[in-house]
């Protein structure tokens, strides 16, 4: 035996569906960009933006470049830092010169910036071949654990050039030190000194 729907009933659910389409969408809205300010005097925060212009160091010389291990032991590569690259700037972005070599004896050179952020990003300025930098062609700021990121890059923002729970940058003369593997793991901890 088929029941029929009362045409009264249909025609209300049918009215009522796209209200509460309406309603959802609204608040997937709300969701995602929280509710609007209601104050008059509110500004909008502006996005985060580099104010600086950035041109690359002089080229790394071997006798200046610091070994730092990575997380990935299967990675069959080795990963340099030029520590005379090492600055950090008023925006507290770090720069650096990083070196990663192969066993075959080939090695390639960025020249990047890291933001020493909770989630961490970074970017890459320029490429280095012969000698000599390229810009890389107005490559964005990228989260450090974005898919396609080298593993080195998250390394740096975990171990090395940023003050784990401070989410700060380390001074630059300790970074070497701690690049190296000669400092305390204290130096990892995030927590102050006694």
């Amino acid at each position: 035996m088929q029941h029929k729907i009362p045409t009264a009933l249909w025609l209300a659910c049918a009215i009522g569906l796209p209200a509460t389409t309406a309603q959802a969408a609204q608040d997937r809205d709300l969701f995602t960009h929280g509710p609007k300010d209601t104050n008059p005097n509110f500004v909008e925060p502006e996005a985060w933006k580099e104010t600086a212009s950035v041109q690359p160091p002089p080229w790394p010389n071997d006798a200046d470049l610091v070994e730092f291990r990575i997380s990935d032991r299967t990675s069959p590569f080795r990963h340099y830092i030029d520590t005379k690259s090492l600055s950090v700037d008023a925006q507290q972005i770090v720069r650096y010169t990083v070196v990663v070599k192969s066993s075959s004896g080939g090695s390639n050179v960025a020249y990047e910036g890291m933001r020493c952020t909770p989630n961490g990003s970074f970017r890459t300025y320029a490429y280095g071949s012969g000698g000599r930098f390229q810009p890389s062609g107005g490559a964005d700021w990228r989260a450090v654990n974005a898919n396609g990121v080298p593993s080195y890059v998250r390394d740096l923002h975990r171990f090395y050039l940023c003050v784990p729970l401070k989410f700060e940058p380390r001074p630059v003369k300790e970074m070497p030190r701690v690049l190296s593997g000669r400092g305390s793991a204290r130096d990892n901890s995030g927590f102050l000194p006694e």
